[in-house]
């Protein structure tokens, strides 16, 4: 289990000169609760960059995805390859035509650049 977390991240690191200074974790469904849970993967990578960028990361492809407006401007700028967030958020099931709230996310990975 720990190696499926630790490959992911070491391949990330790899392809992304600005992750050696960022700290990346991985939360799952499981953890955060299936009726919390705003995505339509299993588990993501949360990472705050130095900067202040906010992104999410598909484990299995490392694709990125902005979670506030310094990661946007960053993809926007073409500095950072990513996908919108809209690609892999899921849809809330209690409010039919809405997406979930990415807030508890974007919390949590705030609390990275905190560190």
């Amino acid at each position: 289990m720990l190696l499926k977390k630790v490959i992911p991240a070491m391949l990330l690191f790899s392809l992304c000169g600005q992750a050696l200074a960022a700290e990346i974790i991985t939360v799952s469904r499981f953890e955060v609760g299936k009726a919390a849970w705003p995505f339509s993967r299993e588990e993501v990578m949360l990472t705050c960059e130095k900067d202040g960028s906010l992104f999410a990361i598909n484990p299995s492809t490392l694709m990125q995805y902005p979670l506030n407006d310094k990661a946007d401007a960053r993809v926007k700028s073409g500095q950072v390859k990513a996908q919108p967030i809209s690609v892999i958020q899921a849809e809330d099931k209690s409010h039919p035509g809405q997406m979930m709230s990415l807030q508890p996310i974007v919390e949590r990975t705030q609390a990275l650049c905190d560190k």
